[in-house]
Formats: C-alpha cells, structure tokens, sequence
C-alpha cells in the first residue's frame, strides 16, 4: 500500500477538492470525485491514475500555497501514482525502480552491455580492419538470426507478461463495483479518450509548464511519440515480411518500406521525446512530484538512446562502424525492454484502466440521471 504520509496528504487534499469542486470542469478527476468526502484507497489510486498531470488545476485551486491549506493536487497525485506503480508491479522486486528511479536505469545499461558481450565475443576482435572484413550487408555474421530472434523474444516476451500482470492487479484493485457497468460503448468511450489523449488538454487551454504559459505542447509531442512508435512497427512488420516470405535479407535498401517508415518513424520518436524532455527540464518545479520527475527524464532518455542508436546504425552501416553499431542498438533494444516493467512506461497501461473505470461510471451515471428525469415527467 502506499506510505500512510502518501495516504493522508492525499485523503486531506482530496476532501478540500469534494468540498470545493471549483476546478470541476478540468479534467474527470473532478466529476468522478463529486460527491465523495471518503475516499478510501483504491478511490484514491484511480483518481491519482486518472490524473494527466496536466496542472491546470495548480493554476486554479483558490488553495494552492501560500494559502494555508497548501494543496498541491498535482504533487500529490503523483505521489500517489508513483506508489500505486510500486505496489502493483508484477513481480514486486521491481517495486524499488519507482522509489529509485536509477534501478531502472541500471537493468537498463545491465542487459545493454551483457548483450553486447554476448554479440561481439565471438569475433575475438574490435578493431576497424575486423569489422571492414565483414563489410556492409553482414548483420548476420555479426548477429545471426538464431540470436536476434532470442534476444528480441525473450526480452519483448518479458515486458508483454510483467506489463500485462502488473495491470490485471491494478484493475482488480480499481474496478470495485464499476466492473458491472462495463459495456462496448464504455470500452469505446475510454479508447477515444486514450487514443486521443483527450484529458491532457487543461480544460481546453492545455497543460500548464511554467509561468503563466498554457500550451498543446506536451499533448502534441506525446502523439508525435507515440506516432513515431507506430511507424518503427510497421517498420519492423515490413522488415520481417520482406525477409521471410520474400527472401529478402537486411540491410535493406535506402528507399525500401522498412528504411522508410523506420527512419520517420526514429526521427517522430526523437522529436516527440525532445519535446517532452524540454518541458519536463522547464516546467514549474512547485507543482512537481521529484520522484515523478526522475522516472519522466529516466524514461524519455531511455526512448531516445535507443532510437539514437538505431538510426546511428542506418547512417553508418556501410562502414567499419557497423558490427559495434549493431552490438550497440541490439543491446540497447533488448535492455529497454528488459527495463520497461520498472519504467514510467506502466503509466499507460494503468491510466487506461483508470479511464476506462471514468468512463464507466460516467455512462451508468447518464443512464441513471435519464431514468430519474423520465420518472419525474
């Protein structure tokens, strides 16, 4: 459970907000917490998970320091979120990577460097001329398929399975009585608003960075992301039809599908990582959750190592560079995903069961509010 301090100051600040309601109309958070001067725990993890971040409520709260009520709502939802990570993450050893984001940095250069080993020990040499001997065109005789396929299974495997658990626990301990109102148009309802990344849009002015600014951004360079996150899929789809049911081997050729939609897609991801690290570097300091903050930095420079890495390895692929090149973006790719179970990356997954529970309820309470309107006519 989350730390009783976590628990109290969220309790208090979530009682001031039922009572006031002034900020009802920024976000779902508000509405869902309507009505409510209890929250017991799971109430609290849901609406902490429900939470964007987008701080337009800092801006607006009539109690925000230095008033004496001090309540930081942003701060202390994502004290809360940051815990709720910690106790639902399968398995709970992870639990430390969100109290010391630096443990998911270190799994992540860990398995990076173990795999490079792996990959480079067997050629005996790291010297230019060995690598010019294998030439442009070799990734196999640097890394043969056989090794390729493992490492990408297992590691990718490893993340899907942990992902999925840690969510499965999450939801259980959200969903309360909200699992019986769960319907097509819900699920419908809560995919829009994901897909969309509706609820980072402030009320309809945005998220707040730093002085009185309000911007799109931040909602922008997540959909460039994730965007780009697409496109080096479909890039490695391609890759593999090409490969497997047209014989087709890599390197494939500058204008060819895979290099295509994988060079847009690199390039999306580090324009949208770019953007979303100088916000988080210049936003406010005072409606930030520390902790939260290093996981968000960890996280996004994790994504754009990796990234890096992949398109470093595009751009020189016909020279000497290209074995340790390939040892290097191998690594990394393989460590990324070992890491992403005690990265900031379970806030996707956790946050849509928060909104897909939003989402639930508000439908139950449409039909419900329709009901009594019809019976009093």
């Amino acid at each position: 459970m989350p730390s009783l301090e976590v628990v109290r100051e969220t309790g208090r600040v979530l009682r001031l907000c039922a009572a006031c309601m002034y900020c009802d109309g920024l976000c779902p958070v508000f509405p869902a917490l309507s009505g409510k001067h209890e929250n017991s725990g799971a109430d609290m993890i849901y609406l902490a998970n429900l939470c964007h971040n987008c701080r337009a409520c800092w801006d607006d709260c009539q109690y925000a320091p230095p008033h004496a009520f001090a309540v930081n709502v942003p701060a202390t939802l994502a004290a809360m979120r940051r815990d709720s990570y910690a106790d639902y993450v399968w398995p709970g050893a992870l639990a430390g990577a969100f109290r010391r984001p630096a443990l998911g940095a270190a799994i992540f250069v860990g398995v990076a460097l173990a795999v490079m080993l792996i990959v480079l020990a067997p050629h005996g040499s790291w010297g230019a001329l060995h690598w010019a001997r294998l030439g442009s065109g070799s990734f196999y005789a640097v890394a043969p398929l056989g090794l390729m396929m493992g490492l990408a299974g297992a590691s990718v495997g490893w993340a899907v399975l942990s992902l999925a658990i840690s969510t499965l626990r999450f939801g259980r301990a959200i969903s309360g009585d909200a699992r019986s109102h769960f319907s097509p148009r819900a699920l419908k309802l809560a995919a829009a608003e994901i897909v969309t990344l509706r609820h980072l849009d402030g009320g309809g002015a945005g998220c707040k960075e730093y002085g009185p600014r309000f911007s799109q951004r931040r909602r922008v360079f997540h959909q460039i992301m994730v965007a780009g996150f697409v496109l080096l899929v479909a890039a490695t789809l391609a890759a593999a039809f090409l490969q497997h049911f047209l014989g087709v081997l890599p390197p494939f050729a500058h204008m060819s599908l895979p290099v295509v939609l994988g060079v847009a897609g690199g390039f999306a991801v580090v324009v949208g990582t770019t953007g979303l690290l100088a916000i988080e570097v210049r936003s406010e300091r005072e409606p930030s959750e520390r902790g939260e903050t290093r996981l968000n930095l960890v996280f996004l420079v994790m994504i754009e190592t990796v990234v890096l890495s992949g398109l470093a390895l595009l751009l020189w692929r016909d020279t000497a560079a290209m074995g340790p090149l390939l040892a290097l973006h191998l690594g990394l790719v393989t460590g990324f995903f070992a890491a992403i179970p005690a990265t900031k990356a379970v806030h996707a997954p956790f946050r849509a069961a928060a909104i897909l529970r939003s989402a639930m309820e508000r439908l139950s309470r449409r039909r419900r509010e329709a009901r009594n309107a019809a019976a009093s006519d």
